[in-house]
């Protein structure tokens, strides 16, 4: 399932996030919360989660100083977690930090998986890569 879409949500006093009811059957297997190199939360299908790991880690010597770090990196800031009866998921205190959540969040399509942003920050990247993305397509040689 590709995740599309922008969708404004509101945490509740549990820091649980109401997932889209078109992301649910997707995620009904369980699911990773993991910290992005981004300020944000990232929400993977658990499969699709081992994945990116084989697909990042694949070409980087296993003995390397940095495949060390940026599996510990992962691995450590990573969590299994499930949707509860109501759609819902808890979202840990070390990623919403990270994150900046505060109590209005954003739900952001990202292909294979979703994200979760503060809604104020999520406001001023999204502008930013509006205004950026004619130079980006250029850079990649297609058009915007």
């Amino acid at each position: 399932m590709a995740f599309r879409g922008a969708f404004d949500y509101t945490l509740d006093v549990k820091n649980r996030l109401t997932v889209p009811a078109k992301f649910r059957a997707a995620l009904s297997e369980g699911m990773v919360l993991a910290k992005s190199v981004d300020p944000c939360v990232a929400v993977w299908r658990s499969e699709d989660y081992e994945r990116f790991i084989a697909d990042t880690l694949q070409a980087v010597n296993r003995l390397s100083p940095q495949r060390r770090q940026l599996e510990r990196y992962l691995s450590a800031n990573s969590f299994d977690a499930e949707l509860d009866g109501a759609g819902r998921v808890g979202i840990p205190a070390k990623l919403s930090e990270h994150a900046g959540l505060g109590k209005e969040v954003v739900v952001t399509g990202a292909g294979d998986h979703f994200e979760v942003w503060d809604r104020e920050r999520w406001q001023a990247y999204d502008t930013t890569l509006t205004a950026e993305i004619p130079d980006i397509a250029a850079s990649l040689g297609h058009p915007a």
